[in-house]
């Protein structure tokens, strides 16, 4: 039976997101939302449609298609078919600056909606969007710890029975999709980053972990071509003593967690790796007991920074020159939303935020070392909800 969010729901976000509009943007008149992942947040359906969100008055989905579809989804109270923009003009009038999400909107989108509706100004509400999807509600809580168990189970009790010597990066990432989809996984990884495509994430052996890739994470990927970077090689096969890394994100109903797990294959890596890798999952939990109400994340990064020697930082989130310079970073119905733990996020956090914490390390001809697993933020610090292995799981 299909699941829908309840009304109770889709409200609270509108009037959530209404009232942040009214605090950021006190002149603010309508906002025209399009984005696929915005739209299901506020509709509970992923149509190809507008959703107007006037000042005043409700709000209206119009859908192209599939209007049906829509209707069979969502509770949201009111939506109207369209086959063009020239239905929505024809309804009402607007005013000379609407905002939009133009982190998502093109050029020739914009274009359209000027001809039919005639404004002459636009201005941002990507923020404001981020800022109420940072917080989530009991309902998203419960479908992310859903997720959390599931990822925790493929990465800490299934996984390790798929790896064999000889098998390719390739091979292992699609038999663990395949485990994923049988305990639940929705099928996807969204990420908001733009140009970014992934249908797992980082699966690789040894040295592979630490390759040269686009991808604004500390883990590489040879991936299975140069058009396809992002996807394990069907070269590199597993051989004995490998380092085995897997950073994948997994989702129940829309929601993902991020959990990274590491395999020592078929013998122990140096005690220096282990050493290193242990001092990365102590980091996480030194983290984790900051996600607190009131925290500063530019806070929190700093802190933890500062108490590394520059021996360490040298390959600290990254190898070499392609270290990222963040620790953490918000989680929901994308991998990649806000707030992130990093210089200029002076925010304070607030209780119901979800952080995936990623603390890993390069290492010369062994690949990438560390952890990351996905934390609710509680008055109590960091809750986490993919599990509590320290990784580097043995399979011999």
């Amino acid at each position: 039976m299909m699941n829908k969010i309840p009304l109770y729901e889709l409200e609270a976000r509108m009037e959530n997101f209404r009232s942040k509009m009214d605090e950021t943007s006190p002149d603010w008149e309508m906002a025209f939302i399009v984005g696929k992942v915005n739209l299901y947040y506020f509709t509970g359906t992923m149509q190809d449609g507008l959703l107007i969100i006037p000042r005043d008055g409700g709000p209206v989905f119009w859908v192209r298609r599939s209007y049906e579809r829509a209707l069979d989804e969502s509770l949201f109270p009111c939506i109207k078919p369209m086959e063009s923009y020239r239905d929505v003009s024809a309804e009402g009038r607007f005013p000379g600056t609407v905002y939009l999400e133009t982190e998502l909107v093109t050029l020739a989108l914009h274009q359209k909606f000027q001809k039919y509706f005639n404004f002459t100004g636009i201005k941002p509400l990507d923020s404001q969007i981020s800022a109420v999807r940072a917080v989530k509600s009991g309902f998203e809580l419960s479908l992310m710890k859903q997720s959390g168990e599931r990822h925790r189970r493929v990465l800490e009790d299934r996984a390790p029975g798929i790896l064999r010597e000889g098998m390719s990066e390739a091979d292992f990432a699609a038999e663990l999709f395949s485990v994923m989809m049988k305990e639940g996984h929705h099928g996807v990884a969204r990420f908001g980053m733009f140009n970014t495509e992934m249908l797992l994430g980082n699966i690789c052996f040894g040295e592979s972990s630490i390759y040269p890739t686009y991808f604004d994470g500390p883990g590489g990927d040879l991936g299975i071509c140069p058009a396809v970077p992002l996807a394990g090689s069907r070269e590199r096969k597993l051989r004995k003593g490998d380092l085995v890394f897997v950073d994948i994100g997994f989702g129940c109903e829309g929601y993902h967690t991020d959990k990274t797990m590491t395999y020592m294959f078929g013998k122990p890596l140096s005690n220096e790796a282990v050493r290193r890798h242990d001092k990365c999952v102590d980091i996480q939990y030194e983290i984790s007991a900051m996600l607190r109400p009131g925290s500063i994340p530019a806070d929190i990064y700093r802190t933890i920074i500062s108490r590394l020697d520059a021996g360490f930082l040298s390959n600290f989130m990254g190898y070499g020159n392609r270290r990222v310079k963040f620790l953490g970073h918000g989680i929901g119905l994308q991998i990649d939303e806000m707030p992130v733990i990093a210089e200029n996020f002076k925010e304070p956090l607030e209780e119901g935020m979800v952080f995936a914490l990623e603390p890993k390390y390069g290492i010369r001809d062994v690949g990438m070392v560390g952890i990351e697993n996905t934390f609710v933020v509680t008055p109590d610090g960091g809750q986490c909800i993919t599990g509590e292995s320290r990784g580097l799981i043995k399979v011999w």
